[in-house]
């Protein structure tokens, strides 16, 4: 990657990682660390910049103690312009000297700042800003060393900065789309501020990834588990771009796929040349492992479970007939390894994560190309590479893919109404002109069933809800607005074409509050 880069420290808050990915939109490579990180000259080079990110507590006298204040003295000597965003306003400003007022202040959503100096941070913008907040404590009182830049509500401190220029705080969220001005005041820190030159862009990485492959694989083979989603595409593309021949992929059907998605994944990596792809007929031995399941944590690990022990098996019929495999090829990418890692030991867990490694005894080292690389800028890579468009822009799909679409056991009856109800849905948006936009689109099955009238009958089947969200990450969503005919059409066709279905919903929850899947 490049030698110039930001540095975000971690303090568990929600957006960390909207944090970075803003720093490479704008073209400087930002890299996560933990709030745990002890700085030293191998980490801070090519750093000229660094962010502390929000946090869901209250700043403490224990937050200034090791390593915060040996990073502290290390920023100060090296003259490292840094800013603090919420959490990190408020323990930069205790670090300096100020008082806060624990739950003195609560702001949430959008509020009204009043920029009160013109300095590098706010240079340009209009005295009266929009932003969103999210916090309950606040920076209450300044020590001379620092002068407020902005402040909110009755004289509260929003923003201020160190009389060098060195020190930043602000309350709100820049980095939100809620805050309009967001991009302006974290272009300004970058640019202005910390004097980054360089425009990082994903695409210009290739071949940096590909020499790294080389280096790593030498004269190996490479084993990868593919599943059609787009970062295991790029990433098995990249290694074939670097290995060719060398590189087996192994695509393991759990008959818990989409319509016809096996068949669309064997053409699309025929057409890519792959020379070693194979598929892996497992359905019975998920549904078997699966009977009875209802808790979606629990699907997750027998689907987990069960792969690795089907991935095995076929590792090792392949391992007879070509060799051994020295590597594993995987799609993990950035936001993946961050979390494997535990940086934000204080973020709340919401769910366990579908990616899967094997268990230690398979002996085989991790050839990684997208670990530094977020969801989008994988496909601008996919791009680059020029794979076929509807590989890269294929919707996201969970690891434990229509199992945890469906709100009670997992039977062959339960997935064929699903897939079916699925299917519909895909086939009326995809004539839509607000297709490209949607992040994800899909069906869920609930547990509940409802009363229905179908001609002069009584009914007494499932409720299907219907999902469309509009993301550009996954980390933060937006319920699609269709066009009222589009969805009447959608849920008419579900309930009138799939049996067992009588009733269809549109769940008008963003992220937050809700999560992008259900279970």
């Amino acid at each position: 990657m490049t030698d110039e880069k930001t540095l975000v420290m971690d303090y568990g808050g929600q957006y960390t990682h909207l944090i970075a990915r803003r720093c490479r939109e704008l073209g400087v490579y930002a890299e996560i660390i933990t709030k745990d990180t002890v700085l030293n000259d191998e980490i801070l080079a090519g750093v000229r910049g660094i962010i502390l990110s929000g946090g869901p507590r209250t700043a403490t006298e224990q937050d200034i103690g090791p390593p915060f204040n040996k990073n502290f003295e290390m920023i100060r000597k090296e003259k490292i312009p840094v800013l603090g965003i919420c959490f990190g306003h408020q323990i930069l400003a205790y670090a300096c000297g100020a008082n806060l007022a624990p739950g003195g202040n609560p702001e949430y959503g959008e509020m009204k700042i009043q920029v009160v100096s013109d300095t590098p941070l706010l240079s340009g913008l209009d005295k009266t800003q929009n932003v969103w907040m999210s916090h309950s404590d606040e920076v209450s009182e300044l020590p001379e060393s620092l002068i407020p830049l902005a402040i909110s509500g009755n004289d509260h401190i929003a923003s201020f900065a160190s009389k060098d220029n060195l020190i930043f705080g602000v309350q709100f969220h820049p980095e939100v789309t809620h805050t309009p001005n967001g991009m302006s005041i974290l272009n300004s820190f970058l640019r202005d501020i910390c004097q980054y030159k360089e425009k990082w862009s994903p695409g210009k990485e290739i071949d940096i990834i590909l020499e790294e492959i080389k280096q790593t694989v030498g004269d190996g083979r490479v084993l990868m588990g593919t599943s059609g989603g787009v970062d295991s595409t790029v990433a098995s593309y990249l290694i074939k771009q670097a290995i060719g021949e060398r590189l087996y992929c192994v695509f393991v059907d759990n008959g818990l796929l989409r319509y016809q998605e096996r068949e669309e994944v064997e053409k699309a990596f025929e057409d890519m040349g792959f020379e070693h792809f194979v598929t892996v007929d497992a359905s019975d031995e998920f549904l078997e492992g699966l009977q009875g399941v209802i808790d979606p944590e629990e699907k997750r690990k027998i689907i987990a479970e069960t792969f690795i022990r089907v991935f095995e098996r076929k590792a090792k019929e392949l391992e007879k007939e070509y060799g051994e495999f020295a590597f594993l090829g995987q799609g993990t990418i950035y936001p993946d390894r961050v979390e494997s890692a535990a940086t934000g030991k204080e973020t709340s867990v919401i769910k366990s994560h579908h990616n899967v490694r094997l268990p230690d005894w398979m002996k085989m080292s991790l050839v990684e190309p997208l670990k530094d690389l977020y969801k989008d800028e994988v496909r601008k890579v996919g791009d680059k590479l020029n794979i076929p468009s509807k590989m890269i822009h294929r919707q996201p799909f969970p690891g434990p893919s229509l199992a945890i679409r469906i709100g009670g056991p997992v039977t062959k009856e339960q997935l064929e109404i699903l897939r079916n109800a699925d299917r519909i849905l895909q086939e009326e948006l995809e004539k839509d002109s607000s297709y490209p936009s949607i992040w994800q689109s899909f069906c869920v099955l609930l547990p509940v069933r409802s009363v229905g009238v179908m001609g002069d009958e009584r009914t007494y089947d499932q409720a299907a809800v219907i999902r469309v969200v509009e993301s550009s990450d996954a980390m933060t969503a937006s319920v699609s607005r269709l066009d009222w005919d589009v969805l009447l059409r959608i849920a008419s066709r579900i309930a009138n074409q799939v049996k067992g279905i009588n009733r269809v919903v549109y769940d008008v929850t963003s992220k937050p509050p809700g999560t992008i899947e259900w279970y």
